[in-house]
């Protein structure tokens, strides 16, 4: 069974976010299909998109799995609808549970359903930083390095707040 190592970002601004973070990696965990999950500590970070809402608790887990991509989304899906995750097809609302894939391999994806490498994730410092904690070296696909993506975001609303066991 071959494995591809994936990354995905975690994000939740409604509700115990701290507790529904902790329960959608429990529930990784206890997919047969998922193997080796690393979690970055915790971030606090303001929201993008409208500010009228919470900031948001975000992190970054790493695992390799025999799922394939689409397969993995659905499994994202199920969990994110399972804590309480509406979609109501806008962009940057409050939620409880955001289940983002960030990387599939060195793929790129682009289907009606799905895009790989994340479309936003080189502009978003509450997915570069904890990325960086897992993986500092890590290349993406089109060959640049997650330490030159990191000079081309701020730091300066990101609070770490602890890791994660």
């Amino acid at each position: 069974m071959s494995l591809t190592q994936c990354y995905i970002g975690l994000g939740s601004n409604l509700g115990e976010s701290q507790d529904t973070l902790a329960a959608a990696l429990t529930a990784l965990k206890s997919n047969d299909a998922i193997k080796h999950i690393e979690v970055s500590s915790y971030y606090q970070s303001k929201p993008h998109g409208p500010q009228d809402q919470p900031d948001y608790l975000n992190a970054v887990a790493g695992f390799e799995t025999s799922l394939d991509s689409e397969v993995l989304l659905d499994l994202l899906q199920a969990i994110e609808q399972k804590y309480g995750r509406v979609r109501t097809g806008e962009r940057w609302t409050a939620r409880t549970l955001d289940l983002d894939i960030l990387l599939y391999g060195q793929q790129v994806i682009n289907t009606p359903r799905l895009t790989v490498p994340h479309p936003w994730m080189t502009r978003r410092e509450f997915v570069l930083y904890p990325l960086y904690e897992l993986a500092p070296d890590l290349c993406l696909p089109d060959g640049e390095s997650l330490k030159d993506c990191l000079k081309k975001v701020s730091d300066d609303t990101l609070v770490r707040l602890k890791s994660v066991t």
